[in-house]
């Protein structure tokens, strides 16, 4: 099967394109720049230079695809209008074209507090004000059925794995600036977690038998904020801090300080581990064992 993966230089991008190569598919990487191109040629896959603001120079990939994934990171509307333009572009082929969501649509902003509340792929929920319009997205591509499209959306929770989660690189910025581990509140809120390669595997899965029209959540596990600032701090030989929002903000920056740390995110995966059959590694359940690898440590470039 030829894969593309929109944004395959991203962290969970790069981890996509491996496992779509090891899986033996012909796999093309659309990326915006020489340096991601020779990190995707690097993995076995065929960089393609791509501006996704330039849906002609998108739209055009799609033709000889069987399969598109799209991992690229873009705001909240642009997103909305390239995935609108790609699946009229893909319209009665009957191809695949799976979303990159993440389960920060059905957030719950607490500022810290923990939340009892907790999600499978079919339940409802009140969508995050300040995410939550992804939902479209979703719905779009999750209708696409209709159209002759086999659409599929992956919500991944928070990622971790090769010392690439932002959230635990956010959490030694914080050390690195006011000299403490910080987290909002009492720290109890919590994203449920799962690794990198684990989500790569339920992608696999997804493209070789998700059903159409499938949502597909991917978690392993949770811990709160506190216990993994806890952790990072004994690793940096710091203390932790409880901070209020909006020194929050000024740690960090308005999105991440709601979106991130002031929100409670839990959610399970039943379809994806009764449909697909996919389970995560139990080797890879502990999110705890991200803390102290040497990627995080650097300042984000």
């Amino acid at each position: 099967m030829h894969v593309i993966v929109f944004g395959a230089s991203g962290y969970l991008g790069g981890a996509l394109v491996e496992r779509f190569v090891a899986a033996g598919h012909s796999v093309t990487g659309a990326v915006r720049s020489d340096a991601a191109a020779a990190n995707v040629r690097d993995l076995g896959a065929v960089p393609a230079l791509v501006d996704l603001t330039d849906p002609h120079g998108s739209l055009g990939l799609l033709r000889d695809a069987d399969a598109v994934v799209f991992a690229a990171q873009l705001m909240l509307e642009p997103e909305y209008r390239v995935v609108s333009a790609m699946l009229d572009s893909l319209d009665g082929t009957g191809k695949t074209f799976i979303f990159t969501s993440g389960t920060a649509v059905l957030s719950q902003r607490t500022d810290g507090e923990w939340s009892a509340d907790v999600f499978a792929e079919e339940d409802d929920f009140v969508p995050s004000k300040y995410i939550g319009a992804r939902r479209n997205t979703e719905d779009l591509v999750l209708a696409a059925n209709r159209r002759g499209v086999r659409g599929i959306v992956v919500r991944p929770s928070m990622i971790w794995g090769r010392g690439g989660c932002p959230m635990i690189r956010n959490l030694y910025a914080s050390a690195a600036q006011t000299g403490s581990v910080c987290y909002v509140g009492r720290g109890l809120n919590l994203y449920s977690n799962v690794h990198v390669d684990d989500v790569a595997e339920l992608f696999h899965l997804a493209l070789e038998k998700g059903k159409p029209g499938a949502l597909y959540h991917a978690v392993s596990g949770e811990t709160n904020f506190r216990t993994i600032a806890e952790a990072v701090a004994r690793d940096l030989d710091v203390p932790t801090r409880s901070i209020d929002l909006a020194e929050a903000v000024g740690i960090w920056d308005k999105f991440t300080a709601i979106i991130a740390f002031s929100v409670c995110s839990r959610s399970r995966a039943p379809r994806s581990r009764i449909e697909l059959g996919w389970m995560p590694d139990p080797d890879r359940l502990d999110i705890l064992e991200e803390v102290g690898h040497p990627a995080l440590r650097r300042p984000a470039s």
